[in-house]
């Protein structure tokens, strides 16, 4: 079956909101046409559009047997609990999907290939299990510092925390560097963004000594695919006391040639109340750490609004502009042309430097 045929229902049971259940989310956004349904029995009835502000008429249904009755061929699992792990309420609805034949897809970091009951019920139904989370063995490797031949360039979104939009950031500037006829790819390093690429990595699965050596793998893979522009996904936050590390591994294993970093100027505190950077802060930071390699710099600021309207959206990312210097936008909103603007021309009077010199 090509990606394009699949027929999703997403479950959110519990959790179907702008920012609890993302993987859902993303699906509803970037594979509009698969999504059948959402299942989350507190919601039951309403729309996608309604809850989310985006995703049309995908209806709400209140349970597994109402998602079934639509035909679906995939079930998703929407949301990650808290650690990613399976909650035992969930082990019948995954049995109850795999014994009529739909396939299952998961980002969970619960492995459901690792369950026998389970394997063995999509083996006896000719259902699949798909675990998003695995990583493969060659996936377990340390950097080889390709970056310092690499002729294509490099861009990693950043974050002033976590969840804070640096997969749409990344999917909506290779959408706008495609529609200018640009060869551009996206570097998938969640369940999320691999749903959506059709492969990658999950960067929070890999052990600590190998993340930068995996994300350079998937680099070197869509540089030998002949593309030009290559943009990498980011995970964490440097300064969240809690995923520090993935974006530090991120940052080394892509060595990027520019940076974009996402902020939602109505966020003031992390998950730990911990006050959030400065937007100048985020900026020396993140240039300041791959100073010892190479210049990288932060070309853009990608602006999360939710919750803010369109007339306040645009007037907070003038401020941000003000404050920084940079170019400012939401791109989920009003597209990507701004950052991808800045981008280029980055590129090019860099390349201009390198001739002068």
């Amino acid at each position: 079956m090509k990606p394009s045929d699949r027929r999703i229902i997403a479950l959110a049971e519990g959790k179907f909101s702008p920012l609890k259940s993302k993987t859902a989310n993303g699906a509803i956004v970037y594979l509009r046409d698969q999504v059948l349904a959402v299942i989350d029995s507190t919601k039951a009835g309403m729309t996608a559009q309604r809850v989310l502000g985006y995703g049309g008429d995908i209806p709400v249904v209140r349970s597994i047997d109402e998602g079934l009755a639509l035909k679906p061929t995939h079930l998703l699992i929407g949301l990650a609990p808290p650690g990613g792990r399976l909650p035992d309420s969930w082990r019948e609805i995954i049995k109850r999907t795999l014994r009529t034949g739909v396939h299952v897809l998961s980002g969970l970091h619960t492995l459901l290939t690792d369950d026998p009951e389970f394997v063995a019920i999509a083996r006896e139904n000719n259902a699949t299990i798909t675990d998003y989370r695995r990583i493969p063995p060659e996936s377990e490797i340390i950097p080889k510092a390709s970056w310092t031949s690499r002729k294509a360039k490099v861009v990693l979104t950043v974050g002033t925390d976590c969840n804070i939009g640096k997969m749409t950031t990344m999917l909506q500037t290779v959408k706008d560097f495609e529609r200018r006829g640009l060869k551009a790819d996206f570097v998938a390093t969640g369940q999320t963004g691999m749903l959506i690429r059709g492969r990658g990595i999950a960067v929070d699965s890999i052990i600590s000594d190998y993340t930068s050596g995996c994300i350079e793998k998937e680099v070197d893979q869509s540089v030998a695919e002949g593309y030009d522009y290559i943009f990498v996904e980011g995970q964490g936050a440097l300064t969240h006391q809690g995923y520090s590390a993935v974006t530090l591994g991120l940052i080394h294993g892509t060595m990027p040639d520019a940076f974009i970093l996402c902020h939602q100027p109505t966020r003031l505190k992390d998950d730990y109340g911990v006050t959030l950077p400065t937007l100048k802060y985020a900026i020396e930071l993140h240039e300041m750490v791959l100073r010892q390699f190479k210049t990288a710099k932060v070309v853009g600021i990608a602006v999360n609004s939710i919750g803010l309207t369109d007339e306040e959206s645009h007037a907070a990312a003038k401020r941000i502009e003000q404050e920084t210097g940079l170019p400012a936008v939401d791109t989920f909103r009003f597209g990507a042309a701004k950052l991808a603007d800045a981008l280029l021309n980055h590129f090019r009077s860099h390349v201009l430097k390198q001739a002068a010199s």
